[in-house]
């Protein structure tokens, strides 16, 4: 559940500029920005024809961006950074997102 939810916060820089908000139901990732997702094993399938694969803390996303996890912080290929206190990721960038229940809003 944490891999996807890191891939939902690297998604969401990558899509989308403007606030969004994503819920996870199962297995399954929905955002109300039309980006969803699917994991099975150790891929997640996502709307957009993308795949991601975690192997260690590395993920690797079929787009050819990378993200690693460090302790609490993780560093995407694009130069950004993202540290989680709490319920909350904290982006490099200046975004934000809220973990509440099954749930993530991002600014």
């Amino acid at each position: 559940m944490r891999v996807l939810l890191a891939l939902v916060f690297a998604l969401a820089m990558t899509v989308s500029a403007l606030a969004q908000t994503c819920t996870t139901i199962g297995t399954s990732t929905f955002c109300d920005n039309g980006l969803s997702a699917n994991r099975i094993g150790g891929t997640t399938f996502w709307s957009d024809g993308t795949t991601s694969n975690r192997i260690g803390g590395t993920t690797f996303n079929s787009d050819g961006t990378t993200s690693n996890r460090i302790g609490g912080t993780t560093f995407y290929s694009d130069g950004t950074s993202s540290n989680q206190i709490g319920g909350t990721t904290f982006f490099s960038n200046g975004q934000t997102c809220q973990r509440i229940g099954n749930s993530i809003f991002c600014n």
